[in-house]
C-alpha cells in the first residue's frame, strides 16, 4: 500500500486553554495547523453520462431507507448527544445520498487468488492508494462506490474496506465494515516501526523424534560415572549466565524501544479508522477477528491498536456499538443480536443470520412479538457489478509498483513484466533507523530465461548468492560468489538428478576445488583437486595460464557386488610425488582397512630411458594375514590402470574448469541482456501468438466466407440452359421459376417412388417368408421358428416406419412445393418480375 506523496503526516497540536477540562470541551479547543496542508490530490472529475442511473438517482426504496436513517440518526443523537455522528448516508461520487449498507456490493470475481480472505485482503492493500481523512477526527463525506475506487485506485479507508468487505461477502465470508478508532500509526499506515514480514522466521514444527525401543537382549550402557553434584553444579552455573545474559538482552531491548518510541499523540483514541470484522461460522473460521484493509493484515480483536467502535454495518443491516470503549476492544462482544450491547437499523431476517445459536433460544412470546413487525429489507446494492480486468489483475499495483517502509527495511513490489530484468519483489534491510546504511539486499524475479528465482547481496563481505528454478541447460541451482572471475572463491549447488555426471555441488576456492556427486554409477561422491600456482602452458600453439595439479582425493561409496577388501573407498593422486594412495573399505569385522601405495615409475626422457616397474614401488597392508599376497604381475596391472583413471580424472577436472567458465560467462551475458519467456497464452505480450491468433481469425474469416460463395443456388442450373444471361427478361424469369418448380415436383414424386419401392420389396419379402414358414412348419425347430417369428416382427416394423414416412411425405410436400415457390419469387433475380 501507497500513500499518495503530497500527504504529510506530521501535524502540530496546539492547546489554547491553560488548563484540561473534559474530553468534549479540550477537543474545542484543539487548533490543528499543519506544516504542510495534508490534501491529497483532487480525485477526478466524475463523467454523470457515463454513470448508471443507479449512481444519480434514488430509487423509491432508498428514499425509504434514508428516511428511516434519518429517523434513526434524530433518535441516536437525542439518545447519545456525547457521541460522534454516525455514517448512515453520505454522498456517493455522483452527489447522490446512498445509505452505507447498499454501497455493498457481493461480487465473487474469476480468480483463484481471490477465494480466501488473506487473497482478498493482500490484493486491496496493494491494488489501491491510501488518500488520508482530512481532518482524521472525522468521517468522510464522501463514501464513493467500489467500481469507481477500483477504477481510480484511490480511496480513504472507508473505500478500502467497503472493497474488501464487498469480496469477501461474494467469496462466502461473514464479513461486516467497523467504522471506529485505531492508533495513529494504522491510520496513517505507518509501518515504519514495525518489523517486515519478509525478514520474520519461519515457525516450524518441531517434531520429537520417536525413542528407539529398548531390546530385551541389547547391550547395557556403561555406567556413567560422573559426579551428579558437579553436573548440578554446572547446569546451576550455566543456568545463572544464561539468565544474566538474557537479562541484558532485554534491558538492551528495553532501552532501545524507549529509544524507538514515537512522541505521545494528541488525538489518541479520536482518530476515525475504517476496518473490517471477520465472524466465525462461514468458511470454517474459528474465531472472530480483525482485517486492516490497508496493510491487508489480520488482527485479533483484542488488539492494542483498535481504540473504539462507533458502529458495524453489511449489505443488510447496520448496527450500533453500545458498549463501553474506554479500554478499547478488550472486553467487546460481537454478538450483534444481543440487543443490551448492539442496536440495529432494521430488524428482520438479518437478525436470524448473525446471532449466536444460544440467543436464537429465544422465548415464544419473544417471536411472536418480532413477526407482529413491519419487516423492511434493506434496498438492492445500488453499484453495478464489480468486474476487474486480467490486465489489471497483473499489474496489481498503482503504476505497477509500490515501496514499503519497515523498521531497518524497504519492500519494494513490482508487477510482472514492468522491468526488463524481470524484478517483482527487492527487500534492502538497513544497519540503523534512518535507512542510509545497506545491509542487505535481497531480489526476487519472475519469468527470466536464466530461471533466475533470487537473488542477495550482502553489502559488507560484498557475497552475492543466486537460487535458479529447474530448466537451465547447466542444471544450476545455486550459486555463491564475490566476483564472476574465474578461480575465485565460489560455491554452485546443481539438480543432480538432472545431470549425466551426478554433481550436486562444486565448491572452488583460488588453490583448491571440491565436488559431491549422488547417484552415480562409479559410486563416487567426494572429489577434492589441490592446485599449484599458475604457470604458463603452451597448447596448440598458444601460451595458457593454467593451475597445474598438486593433489586429487576420491571416495566412494559402497559397492556390495565386491568384497569389502577389493573394493576402493579412497584414493589419492599425489600429481607433484608421482605418488598414488589407494585405501579398501573396511570390512564388517575388522577396525583398520586395506591401502596400497604406489610410486609411478619415471617417464622416458630426451637422455634418459623411462624406470621400469619394480615391487619396491608398492607398499601395503592386509587385514587377513592368510590372504593370498597380490603378484608383481597384478601390482603392475594395478598401477597401470590407476595411472589411466589418474590422466581421466585430470580431464574431468580440466572439463570442470571449462564448465565453470562457461557458467560465469553465461551468466554475464544473462545479467547484461535479460529476456523475460512469455507464455504462448499470452497473446497481448507474445508477438507470435498474436500473430498466430490473427492469423487463425483470418483463415476463419476466409472459411466462413467460401462456404458463403459455395451455397447452392437454386437458379444456377436453369440458367445454365439458358445461356447464364446478365439480365433476365420476363419471359426468362417465368421459363427459370416453371423449370425450377417442374424440377423439385419430380424430386418429391422420385421420392415417393422409392419409399413405396421399398414397401413393396419389403412386403414381397415378407410374403415369401411367410409362405416358406406353411410349408417347412411341421419340420421346423424352436429355435428356427423362434427366428422366423423376429424376422416377422422387425420386417413389420419396416414396414410401417416406411408407410409413416410416405404418409408424412405426401402431407409436406405441397406445403415444400408452396414454400419452394414463394423463396423464387423473393429471389434477387426473379423479385422484378413478380412483384
Amino acid at each position: 500500500m501507497e500513500v499518495l506523496p503530497e500527504v504529510d503526516c506530521e501535524e502540530d497540536v496546539t492547546i489554547t486553554d491553560d488548563e484540561e477540562d473534559d474530553e468534549e470541551s479540550s477537543l474545542s479547543n484543539i487548533r490543528i495547523t499543519h506544516t504542510v496542508t495534508h490534501i491529497a490530490k483532487p480525485r477526478p472529475q466524475v463523467a454523470l453520462s457515463k454513470c448508471p442511473s443507479s449512481y444519480k438517482e434514488n430509487s423509491s426504496q432508498e428514499k425509504l431507507m434514508a428516511a428511516m436513517a434519518e429517523n434513526f440518526r434524530q433518535q441516536y443523537a437525542l439518545l447519545y448527544p456525547d457521541r460522534k455522528a454516525l455514517l448512515l448516508c453520505p454522498v456517493n461520487e455522483c452527489s447522490v445520498q446512498k445509505f452505507v449498507s447498499t454501497t455493498l456490493r457481493s461480487t465473487l470475481l474469476p480468480y483463484p487468488e481471490l477465494y480466501d480472505w488473506e487473497g482478498c485482503a493482500s490484493f486491496v492493500a496493494d491494488y489501491l492508494s491510501l488518500e488520508l481523512l482530512d481532518p482524521p477526527f472525522e468521517l468522510p463525506k464522501q463514501l464513493s462506490s467500489p467500481t469507481w475506487v477500483l477504477q481510480t485506485q484511490r480511496g480513504t479507508c472507508f473505500d478500502f474496506s467497503i472493497v474488501l468487505c464487498s469480496l469477501l461477502l461474494g467469496a462466502g465470508y461473514n464479513a461486516y465494515c467497523v467504522s471506529g478508532y485505531a492508533t495513529k500509526e494504522m491510520c496513517l499506515l505507518d509501518q515504519s516501526r514495525q518489523e517486515c514480514p519478509l525478514l520474520q522466521p519461519q515457525i516450524q514444527d518441531k517434531t520429537e523424534e520417536p525413542k528407539k525401543p529398548m531390546k530385551k537382549y541389547s547391550v547395557k550402557p556403561p555406567r556413567d560415572l560422573h559426579s551428579n553434584f558437579e553436573r548440578r553444579q554446572e547446569e546451576k552455573q550455566q543456568a545463572e549466565a544464561e539468565a544474566a545474559t538474557l537479562k541484558k538482552q532485554l534491558d538492551a531491548e528495553r532501552l532501545q524501544k524507549e529509544r524507538e518510541r514515537p512522541p505521545p499523540d494528541p488525538l489518541r483514541g479520536l482518530r476515525v479508522h475504517c476496518w473490517v470484522l471477520l465472524l466465525s461460522g462461514n468458511r470454517e473460521i474459528p474465531e472472530n477477528f480483525f482485517i486492516d484493509p490497508l496493510t491487508g493484515k489480520s488482527y485479533s480483536t483484542t488488539d492494542e491498536n483498535f481504540l473504539g467502535i462507533e458502529s458495524v454495518w453489511n449489505h443488510q443491516n447496520y448496527w450500533v456499538n453500545k458498549q463501553d470503549c474506554t479500554f478499547g476492544c478488550n472486553e467487546m462482544t460481537f454478538d450483534l443480536g444481543d440487543l443490551s450491547k448492539w442496536e440495529y437499523v432494521l430488524c428482520g431476517q438479518s437478525l436470524s443470520i448473525i446471532s449466536d445459536p444460544k440467543t436464537l433460544e429465544e422465548p415464544e412470546d419473544e417471536e411472536e412479538e418480532m413477526d407482529e413487525l413491519k419487516v423492511f429489507e434493506m434496498p438492492p446494492s445500488w453499484v453495478t457489478t464489480i468486474d476487474i480486468s486480467p490486465a489489471d489483475m497483473e499489474m496489481r499495483y498503482p503504476g505497477g509498483m509500490k515501496v514499503i517502509e519497515y523498521r531497518k527495511a524497504k519492500l519494494e513490489k513490482f508487477a510482472p513484466y514492468l522491468l526488463k530484468d524481470g524484478l517483482v519483489t527487492k527487500l534492502t534491510t538497513y544497519k540503523d533507523l534512518d535507512c542510509t546504511k545497506a545491509s542487505t539486499i535481497k531480489e526476487w524475479f519472475k519469468h527470466r530465461s536464466d530461471h533466475l528465482d533470487e537473488r542477495e547481496l550482502h553489502t559488507d563481505s560484498n557475497v552475492t548468492t543466486e537460487h535458479f528454478r529447474p530448466g537451465r541447460s547447466d542444471a544450476l541451482k545455486y550459486h555463491r560468489y564475490v566476483t564472476l572471475v574465474p578461480e575465485t572463491e565460489r560455491q554452485m549447488d546443481f539438480y543432480s538428478h538432472i545431470r549425466t555426471d551426478g554433481l550436486a555441488r562444486r565448491i572452488e576456492k583460488p588453490f583448491e576445488m571440491t565436488e559431491t556427486f549422488e547417484n552415480r554409477t562409479d559410486f563416487l561422491f567426494y572429489r577434492n583437486a589441490v592446485y599449484g600456482k599458475q604457470i604458463k602452458v603452451i597448447r596448440a600453439g598458444e601460451a595458457l595460464e593454467q593451475r597445474p595439479l598438486q593433489r586429487v582425493e576420491e571416495r566412494f561409496h559402497r559397492d556390495h557386488s565386491k568384497p569389502a577388501s577389493k573394493d576402493v573407498a579412497e584414493r589419492i593422486f599425489v600429481v607433484s610425488d608421482r605418488r598414488i594412495q589407494v585405501t579398501f573399505h573396511l570390512e564388517d569385522d575388522r577396525i583398520i582397512p586395506a591401502w596400497l601405495n604406489f610410486i609411478k615409475p619415471k617417464e622416458a626422457a630426451d637422455s634418459q630411458k623411462a624406470q621400469a616397474f619394480t615391487p619396491q614401488m608398492v607398499s601395503g597392508f592386509q587385514v587377513d594375514p592368510s590372504t593370498k599376497p597380490y603378484t608383481n604381475l597384478q601390482l603392475y596391472e594395478m598401477l597401470v590402470e590407476l595411472m589411466r583413471e589418474e590422466e581421466n580424472v585430470e580431464l574431468h577436472i580440466r572439463d570442470s574448469e571449462k564448465e565453470v567458465r562457461s557458467i560465469l560467462s553465461s551468466r554475464e551475458k544473462e545479467d547484461s541482456n535479460t529476456d523475460l519467456l512469455i507464455s504462448i497464452y499470452n497473446p497481448t505480450r507474445n508477438e507470435m501468438a498474436r500473430l498466430h491468433m490473427e492469423e487463425k481469425e483470418r483463415m476463419a474469416k476466409e472459411k466462413k466466407q467460401r462456404q458463403k460463395e459455395k451455397e447452392l443456388d437454386l437458379l444456377a442450373p436453369s440458367q445454365v440452359r439458358l445461356g447464364l444471361p446478365e439480365v433476365l427478361t420476363s419471359q426468362d424469369a417465368l421459363q427459370l421459376k416453371t423449370d425450377c418448380l417442374n424440377e423439385f415436383k419430380q424430386q418429391l414424386f422420385n421420392k415417393a417412388s422409392l419409399i413405396q419401392s421399398r414397401i413393396e420389396k419389403e412386403t414381397e419379402e415378407l410374403q415369401k417368408k411367410q409362405l416358406w414358414y406353411q410349408k417347412n412348419y411341421l419340420t421346423m425347430s424352436n429355435e428356427d421358428e423362434d427366428d422366423y417369428l423376429a424376422y416377422c416382427s422387425d420386417a413389420m416394423f419396416r414396414i410401417h416406419v416406411l408407410k409413416m414416412r410416405l404418409i408424412r411425405h405426401k402431407e409436406r410436400a405441397p406445403q415444400k412445393y408452396l414454400a419452394l415457390e414463394e423463396k423464387l419469387k423473393r429471389h434477387p433475380r426473379l423479385a422484378s418480375h413478380f412483384l
